[in-house]
């Protein structure tokens, strides 16, 4: 087993402990969970499919100079391409993040609108991509976006966000990949 089944091994492992823990969590407490499908617009040509589960999402309420913020873990899996269909390089990336966000209007008294941020871990299968060498398998996963929910109970959102892969600096190749986001969730 080459070095890289092995971290892939380990992190997926790691992940399935994690989420396993917060799925019992949620059924005790009866916390939503989630899947999104999110489609990727990204820098330099890069494009691709983001997959996530949200185990469950956490309200908390009287946040001093906030009031209320809302607080969930997503696991995600991304598929990114690069290039023309018959000459294509594809990458993977892992990926686990806390992500914060806030109400801040309701359209028509009903539908929330709010903002949200994170930063989380990642690991790119392939740390030479489009053209690009971007150090290291381990990457941090920034966003920041504006999120909807709708439908009966508000059930399903839409999301527009900014998403940022880079090293953050831990090896002198860090050139990053940027996306727009455009993500649909549906609670359960």
């Amino acid at each position: 087993m080459n070095i890289l089944n092995s971290k892939l091994l380990i992190t997926v492992l790691f992940f399935t402990l994690i989420l396993s823990s917060f799925t019992s969590y949620s059924s005790e407490r009866k916390l939503s969970q989630a899947i999104a499908v999110d489609v990727l617009i990204g820098s330099d040509d890069i494009d691709g499919l983001r997959l996530a589960y949200r185990p469950h999402v956490y309200h908390l309420e009287d946040i001093l100079f906030v009031d209320q913020l809302d607080i969930y873990w997503e696991v995600s899996v991304n598929f990114w391409e690069y290039g023309e269909s018959n000459q294509h390089e594809t990458n993977y990336v892992l990926a686990f993040s806390p992500v914060i966000g806030q109400t801040f209007y309701h359209i028509k008294g009903k539908y929330p609108l709010r903002w949200e941020f994170g930063i989380g871990i990642s690991l790119v299968e392939d740390t030479r991509f489009a053209g690009k060498d971007i150090g290291s398998h381990y990457q941090f996963e920034d966003r920041l976006g504006l999120a909807i929910d709708f439908g009966q109970n508000n059930s399903q959102s839409a999301a527009i966000r900014y998403m940022h892969y880079s090293n953050g600096g831990l090896n002198s190749k860090n050139p990053g990949v940027d996306f727009l986001n455009l993500s649909y969730a549906y609670s359960f």
